[in-house]
């Protein structure tokens, strides 16, 4: 008499999957594993990469910030030349050799104000737009100085509309920065230059309203008295 098939039960079931799994991912693993391991080994390469490459942008940047202030008081006691090229008997680097070697570093990006300012105040206009065209740092009061530095650059080209166009965009990158009045200010002006007369008018007025304590203030009443008179 032939005997009935023996029933598997579940918990059978489950442990014979388990194993048919086991030995489908062995069997995988051992037929592809030259590949994982090469796969594994340029992921742990990206990973190492990431951390050498974060690692020494930190340490570009701290660099270039101690750079940066040694040669901060040659830019502010209006010695621009030296502070471009550097004092080598004093041990301080110019602001040109820290824009070439950090730029990209949020202190290099700082620099880079710097040097575009002191090019501008020794008259060299290419240069200083240059500089403040390539601006790319962070530190939105930063980036309105580039912008009002480019602005600059076209007044000085007699390109008012263009100036125009980029003082108005300093003031509009942060609505607490102190030099947005005199942006304004200077808006105002090159409308006029261009006739663009109400534009200028309105501009005049807003700035009285709302920068009621600011210098600029104090000139435009006179302008606003051509413009209505």
């Amino acid at each position: 008499m032939l005997s009935g098939k023996k029933r598997i039960s579940k918990k059978e079931m489950k442990e014979d999957k388990l194993v048919t799994s086991y030995y489908s991912a062995y069997n995988f693993f051992m037929e592809n594993q030259a590949k994982l391991l090469i796969g594994l080994g340029v992921i742990a390469l990206v990973v190492v990469a990431i951390v050498l490459l974060s690692n020494k942008r930190s340490n570009d940047n701290l660099a270039a910030a101690n750079l940066l202030a040694k040669v901060i008081p040659l830019y502010e006691s209006g010695s621009y030349q030296e502070a471009i090229d550097g004092q080598p008997v004093s041990n301080i680097i110019g602001l040109k050799r820290i824009v070439d070697e950090y730029g990209g570093t949020e202190s290099g990006e700082s620099a880079k104000i710097y040097l575009a300012n002191s090019f501008s105040l020794l008259g060299n206009w290419d240069e200083a737009y240059k500089h403040y065209d390539n601006y790319g740092g962070s530190n939105p009061l930063f980036e309105a100085t580039a912008l009002a530095g480019q602005a600059a650059y076209y007044e000085n080209k007699n390109d008012f509309k263009e100036a125009a166009e980029l003082y108005k965009k300093a003031s509009k990158i942060s609505k607490t920065n102190p030099s947005n009045p005199e942006y304004l200010f200077k808006t105002a002006l090159n409308l006029m230059k261009i006739g663009k007369n109400d534009e200028a008018k309105s501009l005049f007025k807003e700035i009285k309203n709302e920068y009621k304590f600011s210098v600029v203030v104090q000139e435009i009443d006179r302008y606003l008295s051509q413009l209505e008179g």
